[in-house]
Formats: C-alpha cells, structure tokens, sequence
C-alpha cells in the first residue's frame, strides 16, 4: 500500500483512506468487524467517521459507526494500529463548550483515549474561531487530540483560520476535507485547492466516488431502484455524467481494471491530493480501493478524464 504525507502533521497515510460512515447503516456490526479486519490486514488503516454517522437512518441518533469502531478497537486490540479521523460540529456548531462535551462522547464510543484526527465538521460563522482554535488546542494539551482539520469551509474560511491560529499561537489546521470527485470539480478546484497548496495541507476528499456513481453500477434509473443511495446519485444520470462513465470505461479496459479503480487513481494524481475517502461494503470492494492505489494513470488518460469531466461541468 502506497503512503503520503498528511499535510505537516507528519503522519505518514495509505493513499486511500477507508470511509466508515457505512458502518451501522449498510453494514451491521458483524460485517462491519470483518471489513475491519481485511482493510487493516491490506494496510488500509487510514479510518474516517463522524459523531453523527448515522443519524440519518430511521431510529438512530448519531454515533453508531463511532460505537462499532470502538467495540472492535475493544475486541482486536488494534487501536494503535489505525490513525483514526473523526469530526465534530455539524449539527450543534462549534462553540467550546460544546466541542469539549462532543470528543468526550466520542472518546467512549470510539473506546479509546485519543483521536489522531480531529475535525470541524462544517463551519460555524457564529462562533468566531480563535474561539473554535482555543478548543481545539485545549483537547490537544489534554492529549485527547493529536491533530486537527475542517471540512465544508470555503477556502476564505480556511484561509482566515490559519491565519488566526498564526497570529494567536493557536494549533493550525492541518488537513481539509471537501467534497471533490470527476463530478464535483468547480468549487474544490477554484476556491479551495489554492489555499491548500499555498498551506500545505493534507487533502483528504470526500465522495470520491460520487456516493457509488463512478463505480458504473448506475447507468439508468431502474439500476437505483430499491439502492440505498439512489437519491444520491441520481442527479449524475445524465448526458454529462454518462459521457465520464463511457471515458472511465474506455481507459479502465485499457489497463484491464475497473472504472471505481481508475476514478480514484484521477483523483490520487491531482496536485495536492493525499488520500481520497472510499467506503467498501465487501471483500470485492475494499479489494478494489487497495488496487486503486497501486494504479498509476499515465498522462493521456488523465488527460482524457480532466476533459470529460470537465466538460461535465461546464
């Protein structure tokens, strides 16, 4: 398994980092411990979840992955083998007060004393953010956090918060978190890239896949029937979205591998990028994210997918 940099944090990652958001929404428990087992086994130790995973599902409140993570760190012992990300904020904010209240809600589910990565989920405009840094750096005095990162920000707000943390002595950002894939180029590519590269940060993308979409197992509405994330991709059935698929199967073939394979080697060869976030729910599939990162796309196949994608976007 390939490995970078995470940003200046010194960590050293898989080029892949496993999704855990599925854990207690499409997988239970069991299955959950299985795939665990497998990703770290392949080296695939680079894990991301969130308080409120999966607050979406019918009679849960948030927590579950957190919660079976922790009972298999409980269970294996291989809490020190996995470099743990999880978030903060998206419902509740930022405030101290309640930053201080949510990681230690997420310290006992995850059962453990420490998160490596520590991240503010969405921005809080109303609370200003030497007041978020403080808190963070609080938890990082305590040794409950290693360290930390925002996701959903716009590139001023990153910006701005780096800044705050300079002038003020504060821990820095070190990692940025944004929805970016072959389908979701503009906002990360012109507003956020820029301020990551001029930083350094370690860009870890979300939705690399575009939630299943550039696997190619939707091409036409009857194909999300009764699919848990057919409202998700969805908006992707289009001409634009088929004519990326068509690309990624053209060039998959020529490398004799896969369209999810090569959608995420795209990403892995674009500047700045350290690890993009896939989520598996079987052998096959972790199989396929471990291969991906050993893909190398040479410079016309990308060529070709920027093009598409692009054009996808127009």
């Amino acid at each position: 398994m390939r490995k970078r940099l995470l940003g200046d944090t010194g960590l050293n990652v898989p080029v892949i980092m496993l999704g855990g958001n599925v854990f207690g929404w499409t997988m239970d428990e069991a299955a959950s411990f299985d795939l665990l087992d497998r990703a770290v086994d392949a080296g695939l130790n680079f894990i991301d979840t969130a308080d409120v995973y999966s607050s979406w599902v019918p009679g849960h409140t948030g927590g579950e992955s957190e919660t079976i993570l922790g009972n298999w760190f409980k269970k294996t012992g291989k809490r020190d083998q996995v470099i743990l990300a999880t978030k903060v904020g998206i419902e509740k904010g930022l405030a101290p007060n309640y930053i201080q209240e949510a990681v230690e809600d997420s310290l006992r589910r995850l059962q453990t004393d420490y998160i490596d990565l520590y991240q503010a989920h969405k921005d809080d405009p109303k609370t200003p953010l030497e007041h978020t840094l403080g808190a963070f750096d609080r938890l990082i005095q305590q040794g409950k956090v290693r360290f930390i990162g925002a996701s959903n920000y716009s590139g001023a707000r990153v910006r701005e918060a780096l800044e705050v943390s300079k002038e003020n002595g504060l821990p820095a950002y070190q990692t940025l978190q944004p929805h970016y894939n072959l389908l979701e180029r503009e906002k990360y590519e012109a507003d956020l890239a820029p301020v990551a590269q001029e930083y350094g940060l370690g860009v870890i993308p979300y939705f690399s896949l575009a939630s299943g979409f550039l696997t190619g197992k939707y091409r036409s509405k009857a194909d999300l029937a009764g699919k848990t994330r057919g409202g998700m991709v969805e908006k992707y059935l289009n001409d634009r979205g088929l004519d990326v698929l068509q690309t990624l199967d053209s060039i998959a073939k020529t490398h004799n591998s896969t369209p999810a394979r090569v959608a995420l080697a795209w990403l892995l060869a674009r500047p700045g990028i350290t690890a993009p976030i896939a989520s598996a729910t079987t052998a096959d599939q972790l199989n396929e994210l471990v291969e991906a990162s050993e893909l190398s796309l040479e410079r016309s196949a990308i060529e070709k997918l920027s093009a598409a994608s692009a054009a996808a976007t127009a």
